[in-house]
């Protein structure tokens, strides 16, 4: 009688904590008598041709603090399943029949398919089609809803308030303005908390919207109280006055988020006569090893998939609300973004220190935005998903001087 399989794969953008999911199914399933396969580049590895190596205790060893994935994943592909937030694109049949012929053939009881909410979509469909299936949420952006922190997320923020800690003493040395644009494409957590851990003076995210004229208030109140220098995160999502995003390119439906960060700092510059900075972290948020938190809570997700496989418990996706690890059905994963609350408790200690979020009442002043007036004059430059390319943003600031 052939050995019980269980499968995993890894899709969508990488980040820390990926090997240790790996890690934490793989030995599980050993310890349950379980052998187990990996895919490789995430989806792909499913169907024509099939890729896939088989993954022991031993040939996994050493992985648990590695970044990236010994998988390999593909953040585009043939199972792509979204275009945007909450709109659903059908896998063509042929595929789903390839993959659940894939999944017979190799005596797959259930795939573990680690993912954001792209990736945790076309689970839904694979579960959908009765190809059996267990999610596990990764993203550092933390925007997955029915989980309370997503592994990746905390190694990203801690590499942003890293970069925060150093950029403060150069802007302290100097009398500069830094902007540090972070990853967000639809939540502003990253940008929060590191924002808050790392001692930031205003922050800039996509569900709280902002006026030019009060980050620039926030920034001569400092200088009245002889604070000469001022720190600025901004999340890449966050959308800039009259509700347009920037997006560095756009190679389809999605733009490519980015660029906001050298807006921003321009925009300041031009009307302060300050000297202001720029630093785009990209992604040095997703490289490297995972933090230790991180490493616990990927490793405790591999082995609570498997135990839900064990279980029967299919199309389910692990998820964390403390302090236990549980499940939810993927559908309440994928339904809905998890995003930054405006009156949260991180939200009002960050106001309660005096950071500002660009949207303080009483503080504007007679400037005007001179890119909003841009944009909606020019509509053309906006994109179908509302987002400015970065050299349309330029174009809107120069456009006036």
């Amino acid at each position: 009688m052939a050995k019980k399989c269980i499968g995993v794969l890894t899709s969508g953008g990488d980040c820390p904590g990926l090997n240790a999911v790996i890690r934490g199914v793989v030995k599980t399933s050993n310890q349950l008598g379980y052998d187990c396969v990996g895919f490789l580049q995430g989806y792909e590895g499913l169907h024509d041709p099939v890729r896939y190596k088989t993954l022991t205790p031993k040939n996994t060893t050493g992985i648990l603090n590695q970044g990236g994935t010994i998988l390999g994943s593909t953040n585009k592909g043939r199972f792509a399943a979204t275009v945007g937030v909450s709109d659903r694109v059908e896998i063509e049949p042929e595929l789903l029949a390839g993959v659940q012929t894939t999944v017979e053939q190799l005596g797959i009881e259930g795939l573990v398919c680690v993912g954001g909410d792209g990736s945790l979509a076309i689970a839904q469909q694979f579960h959908e089609y009765g190809i059996p299936v267990i999610g596990v949420p990764k993203t550092i952006d933390n925007d997955l809803s029915a989980t309370a922190f997503t592994f990746g997320f905390d190694s990203a923020i801690e590499c942003a308030t890293n970069a925060l800690d150093r950029l403060h003493t150069t802007a302290a040395s100097h009398g500069r303005i830094m902007v540090l644009e972070v990853m967000g494409r639809h939540a502003g957590w990253i940008a929060l908390h590191a924002g808050i851990a790392g001692g930031g003076d205003v922050i800039l995210i996509p569900e709280i919207p902002w006026t030019w004229e009060n980050v620039c208030h926030k920034i001569l109140s400092r200088e009245s109280q002889g604070k000469q220098f001022t720190l600025v995160v901004v999340a890449e999502g966050a959308m800039l006055p009259g509700g347009y995003s920037v997006a560095s390119e756009q190679t389809g439906a999605q733009a490519h988020l980015g660029g906001i960060g050298q807006v921003v700092a321009e925009e300041i510059e031009h009307r302060l006569h300050r000297e202001t900075r720029v630093c785009v972290l990209g992604h040095l948020q997703r490289g490297g090893a995972p933090t230790t938190f991180d490493r616990v809570l990927a490793t405790q997700y591999g082995a609570h998939a498997v135990r839900l496989i064990v279980e029967g418990k299919l199309g389910e996706m692990v998820c964390y609300q403390p302090p236990d690890i549980n499940s939810v059905p993927i559908t309440e994963a994928v339904n809905q973004l998890r995003q930054v609350d405006p009156d949260s408790s991180a939200v009002q200690a960050a106001r309660a220190l005096g950071i500002s979020f660009g949207n303080n009442t009483g503080d504007a002043s007679p400037f005007t935005s001179r890119v909003k007036s841009r944009v909606q004059v020019a509509n053309h430059d906006v994109t179908s998903d509302t987002a400015m390319t970065l050299d349309a943003a330029e174009a809107a600031l120069a456009s006036s001087l």
